[in-house]
Protein backbone atom coordinates (compact mmCIF):
# COMPACT_ATOMS: atom_id res chain seq x y z
CA UNK A 1 0.00 0.00 0.00
CA UNK A 2 2.81 2.39 0.80
CA UNK A 3 4.38 2.01 -2.65
CA UNK A 4 1.09 1.43 -4.54
CA UNK A 5 2.15 -1.94 -5.91
CA UNK A 6 0.99 -5.54 -5.61
CA UNK A 7 3.29 -8.49 -5.02
CA UNK A 8 3.45 -11.06 -7.82
CA UNK A 9 1.29 -14.09 -7.19
CA UNK A 10 4.14 -16.57 -6.66
CA UNK A 11 5.96 -14.30 -4.20
CA UNK A 12 2.69 -13.57 -2.41
CA UNK A 13 2.05 -17.31 -1.98
CA UNK A 14 5.60 -17.71 -0.68
CA UNK A 15 5.08 -15.06 2.01
CA UNK A 16 1.74 -16.62 2.94
CA UNK A 17 3.63 -19.81 3.82
CA UNK A 18 6.65 -18.25 5.53
CA UNK A 19 7.80 -14.74 6.31
CA UNK A 20 11.17 -14.95 4.61
CA UNK A 21 13.73 -17.71 4.33
CA UNK A 22 17.31 -18.17 5.52
CA UNK A 23 19.46 -21.27 5.32
CA UNK A 24 23.21 -21.55 5.84
CA UNK A 25 25.54 -24.53 5.66
CA UNK A 26 29.19 -25.08 6.52
CA UNK A 27 32.15 -27.25 5.59
CA UNK A 28 34.81 -28.69 7.87
CA UNK A 29 38.41 -27.66 7.35
CA UNK A 30 40.88 -29.07 9.85
CA UNK A 31 37.96 -30.17 12.04
CA UNK A 32 36.75 -26.55 12.19
CA UNK A 33 33.36 -25.68 10.63
CA UNK A 34 33.54 -22.80 8.15
CA UNK A 35 30.32 -21.10 6.93
CA UNK A 36 30.04 -21.41 3.17
CA UNK A 37 26.56 -21.50 1.61
CA UNK A 38 23.85 -18.94 2.36
CA UNK A 39 20.33 -18.81 0.93
CA UNK A 40 18.26 -15.78 1.95
CA UNK A 41 14.88 -14.33 1.04
CA UNK A 42 14.16 -11.19 3.04
CA UNK A 43 11.04 -11.05 5.19
CA UNK A 44 8.24 -8.66 4.27
CA UNK A 45 9.46 -6.12 6.82
CA UNK A 46 12.92 -6.15 5.19
CA UNK A 47 11.71 -5.62 1.62
CA UNK A 48 13.42 -2.24 1.51
CA UNK A 49 13.02 -0.02 -1.49
CA UNK A 50 16.23 1.01 -3.23
CA UNK A 51 16.94 4.36 -4.83
CA UNK A 52 14.49 6.44 -2.87
CA UNK A 53 16.80 7.74 -0.15
CA UNK A 54 20.30 9.13 0.01
CA UNK A 55 23.23 6.80 0.52
CA UNK A 56 24.80 9.18 3.05
CA UNK A 57 23.55 11.32 5.91
CA UNK A 58 25.28 14.43 4.63
CA UNK A 59 23.14 17.23 3.18
CA UNK A 60 22.82 17.19 -0.61
CA UNK A 61 24.40 13.73 -0.70
CA UNK A 62 23.94 11.81 -3.97
CA UNK A 63 21.29 9.14 -4.28
CA UNK A 64 21.46 5.95 -6.31
CA UNK A 65 19.53 7.72 -9.05
CA UNK A 66 22.29 10.36 -9.22
CA UNK A 67 24.94 7.65 -9.52
CA UNK A 68 23.11 5.74 -12.23
CA UNK A 69 25.02 5.25 -15.47
CA UNK A 70 22.74 6.49 -18.25
CA UNK A 71 25.27 5.56 -20.91
CA UNK A 72 24.49 1.87 -20.45
CA UNK A 73 22.82 0.30 -23.45
CA UNK A 74 19.06 -0.05 -23.13
CA UNK A 75 17.52 -3.30 -24.25
CA UNK A 76 19.62 -3.87 -27.35
CA UNK A 77 19.02 -7.15 -29.11
CA UNK A 78 17.97 -9.88 -26.70
CA UNK A 79 19.03 -7.92 -23.63
CA UNK A 80 16.09 -6.74 -21.52
CA UNK A 81 15.79 -3.11 -20.54
CA UNK A 82 17.62 -2.49 -17.28
CA UNK A 83 15.90 -1.02 -14.21
CA UNK A 84 16.24 2.59 -13.12
CA UNK A 85 16.77 4.03 -9.65
CA UNK A 86 14.48 6.98 -10.30
CA UNK A 87 10.68 7.05 -10.37
CA UNK A 88 10.52 4.98 -13.56
CA UNK A 89 11.07 1.76 -11.59
CA UNK A 90 10.30 0.34 -8.18
CA UNK A 91 13.11 -1.80 -6.75
CA UNK A 92 12.96 -3.92 -3.60
CA UNK A 93 15.81 -5.88 -2.02
CA UNK A 94 15.24 -9.65 -1.78
CA UNK A 95 18.74 -10.78 -0.79
CA UNK A 96 21.71 -8.69 0.44
CA UNK A 97 24.10 -11.40 -0.86
CA UNK A 98 26.48 -10.99 2.13
CA UNK A 99 27.65 -7.64 0.79
CA UNK A 100 28.56 -8.97 -2.67
CA UNK A 101 25.62 -7.21 -4.32
CA UNK A 102 21.83 -7.28 -4.11
CA UNK A 103 19.14 -9.47 -5.61
CA UNK A 104 16.14 -7.25 -6.31
CA UNK A 105 12.48 -7.52 -7.17
CA UNK A 106 11.95 -4.94 -9.91
CA UNK A 107 8.81 -3.23 -11.18
CA UNK A 108 10.28 -1.71 -14.31
CA UNK A 109 7.25 0.33 -15.36
CA UNK A 110 6.07 2.51 -12.48
CA UNK A 111 4.77 5.49 -14.43
CA UNK A 112 2.03 6.59 -14.62
CA UNK A 113 0.70 3.43 -12.90
CA UNK A 114 2.78 0.62 -11.44
CA UNK A 115 2.69 -2.38 -13.76
CA UNK A 116 2.11 -5.76 -12.08
CA UNK A 117 4.87 -7.32 -14.21
CA UNK A 118 8.00 -7.97 -12.19
CA UNK A 119 11.48 -9.39 -12.81
CA UNK A 120 14.40 -10.50 -10.66
CA UNK A 121 17.67 -8.64 -11.23
CA UNK A 122 21.11 -8.70 -9.64
CA UNK A 123 22.81 -5.41 -8.75
CA UNK A 124 26.57 -5.81 -8.36
CA UNK A 125 28.83 -3.66 -6.21
CA UNK A 126 29.64 -1.41 -9.16
CA UNK A 127 25.90 -0.62 -9.52
CA UNK A 128 25.57 -2.54 -12.79
CA UNK A 129 22.38 -4.52 -13.42
CA UNK A 130 22.30 -8.16 -14.50
CA UNK A 131 19.10 -9.95 -15.42
CA UNK A 132 18.37 -13.20 -13.55
CA UNK A 133 14.80 -14.44 -14.09
CA UNK A 134 11.33 -13.26 -15.04
CA UNK A 135 9.59 -14.80 -12.03
CA UNK A 136 10.30 -15.32 -8.37
CA UNK A 137 9.67 -19.08 -8.72
CA UNK A 138 12.42 -19.37 -11.33
CA UNK A 139 14.81 -17.40 -9.12
CA UNK A 140 14.00 -19.59 -6.11
CA UNK A 141 14.91 -22.66 -8.16
CA UNK A 142 18.20 -21.03 -9.16
CA UNK A 143 18.94 -20.25 -5.52
CA UNK A 144 18.38 -23.86 -4.45
CA UNK A 145 20.20 -25.29 -7.48
CA UNK A 146 23.33 -23.22 -6.79
CA UNK A 147 23.27 -24.25 -3.09
CA UNK A 148 23.73 -20.63 -2.03
CA UNK A 149 27.43 -20.80 -2.88
CA UNK A 150 29.38 -17.54 -2.44
CA UNK A 151 28.92 -15.09 -5.34
CA UNK A 152 26.81 -17.54 -7.34
CA UNK A 153 24.87 -14.61 -8.84
CA UNK A 154 28.05 -13.51 -10.64
CA UNK A 155 27.78 -16.62 -12.81
CA UNK A 156 25.08 -14.66 -14.67
CA UNK A 157 27.32 -11.67 -15.33
CA UNK A 158 29.75 -11.08 -18.16
CA UNK A 159 32.79 -11.29 -15.84
CA UNK A 160 31.77 -14.40 -13.90
CA UNK A 161 32.64 -15.52 -10.38
CA UNK A 162 35.93 -14.85 -8.62
CA UNK A 163 38.73 -17.46 -8.68
CA UNK A 164 38.11 -18.34 -5.04
CA UNK A 165 34.38 -18.85 -5.62
CA UNK A 166 35.18 -20.90 -8.73
CA UNK A 167 37.08 -23.38 -6.55
CA UNK A 168 33.96 -23.95 -4.46
CA UNK A 169 31.93 -24.34 -7.65
CA UNK A 170 34.35 -26.93 -8.98
CA UNK A 171 33.96 -28.87 -5.74
CA UNK A 172 30.19 -28.71 -5.25
CA UNK A 173 28.72 -27.66 -8.63
CA UNK A 174 31.16 -28.72 -11.36
CA UNK A 175 28.55 -28.94 -14.13
CA UNK A 176 27.25 -25.44 -13.39
CA UNK A 177 30.63 -23.74 -13.62
CA UNK A 178 31.68 -25.77 -16.70
CA UNK A 179 28.62 -25.11 -18.86
CA UNK A 180 30.77 -24.24 -21.89
CA UNK A 181 32.57 -27.57 -21.63
CA UNK A 182 29.24 -29.32 -21.25
CA UNK A 183 27.90 -27.74 -24.45
CA UNK A 184 31.03 -28.66 -26.40
CA UNK A 185 31.40 -32.20 -25.14
CA UNK A 186 27.96 -33.50 -24.34
CA UNK A 187 29.24 -36.88 -23.15
CA UNK A 188 31.75 -35.41 -20.71
CA UNK A 189 29.46 -35.55 -17.67
CA UNK A 190 27.26 -38.44 -18.83
CA UNK A 191 27.56 -41.79 -17.11
CA UNK A 192 27.90 -44.43 -19.79
CA UNK A 193 26.01 -47.49 -18.63
CA UNK A 194 26.20 -50.75 -20.53
CA UNK A 195 23.29 -52.92 -19.37
CA UNK A 196 24.83 -55.97 -21.01
CA UNK A 197 27.81 -55.74 -18.69
CA UNK A 198 25.88 -54.75 -15.60
CA UNK A 199 23.25 -57.46 -15.84
CA UNK A 200 25.48 -60.11 -17.37
CA UNK A 201 25.03 -63.49 -15.69
CA UNK A 202 28.22 -64.91 -14.34
CA UNK A 203 28.76 -68.66 -14.67
CA UNK A 204 29.86 -69.71 -11.26
CA UNK A 205 31.68 -73.02 -10.93
CA UNK A 206 29.81 -75.21 -8.48
CA UNK A 207 31.65 -75.90 -5.27
CA UNK A 208 31.65 -79.58 -4.38
CA UNK A 209 31.12 -80.19 -0.74
CA UNK A 210 32.84 -83.18 0.79
CA UNK A 211 30.33 -85.42 2.40
CA UNK A 212 31.48 -87.54 5.31
CA UNK A 213 30.28 -91.12 5.00
CA UNK A 214 28.28 -91.89 8.07
CA UNK A 215 26.98 -95.36 8.72
CA UNK A 216 23.39 -95.78 9.70
CA UNK A 217 22.67 -96.79 13.29
CA UNK A 218 21.35 -100.24 12.24
CA UNK A 219 24.63 -101.12 10.51
CA UNK A 220 26.57 -99.96 13.54
CA UNK A 221 24.43 -102.24 15.74
CA UNK A 222 24.95 -105.20 13.42
CA UNK A 223 28.69 -104.64 13.43
CA UNK A 224 28.61 -104.55 17.24
CA UNK A 225 26.67 -107.80 17.34
CA UNK A 226 29.09 -109.47 14.92
CA UNK A 227 32.06 -108.32 16.96
CA UNK A 228 30.54 -109.58 20.21
CA UNK A 229 29.68 -112.92 18.57
CA UNK A 230 33.26 -113.30 17.34
CA UNK A 231 34.70 -112.55 20.75
CA UNK A 232 32.34 -115.02 22.43
CA UNK A 233 33.20 -117.78 19.94
CA UNK A 234 36.88 -117.15 20.45
CA UNK A 235 36.40 -117.39 24.19
CA UNK A 236 34.53 -120.73 23.81
CA UNK A 237 37.27 -122.20 21.65
CA UNK A 238 39.93 -121.23 24.10
CA UNK A 239 38.01 -122.83 26.96
CA UNK A 240 37.61 -126.08 25.01
CA UNK A 241 41.32 -126.27 24.46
Amino acid sequence: QKNSCVLPEDLKNFYLMTDGFQMTWSVKTDDTPMPLGSMVINSVSKLCRLGGSSMYTLPSAPTLADLEDDTDEEGNGDKPEKPHFDSRSLIFELDPCNGNGKVCLVYKHAEPVVSPDTEIWFLDRALYWHFLTKTFTAYYRLLITHLGLPQWQYAFTSYGVSPQAKQWFNMYKPITINTALLSEEADCFVNKLDPNKVFKSKNKTPVLKKKTLSQPPSSQKSQTNVTSAKTSSLAGNSSRK
